[in-house]
């Protein structure tokens, strides 16, 4: 599996929201922030998307893929 890292938190924080308030918008748990916060868990594209559109920032920016 290749090495991930996801910028969410500091996307997430820069538009002032909480995961509970991200979670929320994107229609997930705040676990599933959490968990991709600390690069526990890999977004569905349908996630990532969402995710992207909610912070206003691209897919590649806040999920990294090496």
């Amino acid at each position: 599996m290749p090495d991930f890292e996801c910028r969410l938190k500091k996307y997430r924080q820069l538009k002032e929201m909480t995961q509970e308030q991200l979670a929320l918008k994107i229609g997930v748990r705040r676990e599933t922030i959490m968990r991709l916060e600390k690069a526990q868990y890999n977004p569905s594209l349908k996630l990532a998307v969402d995710i992207s559109r909610a912070v206003g920032v691209p897919i590649e920016e806040i999920f990294i893929f090496d």
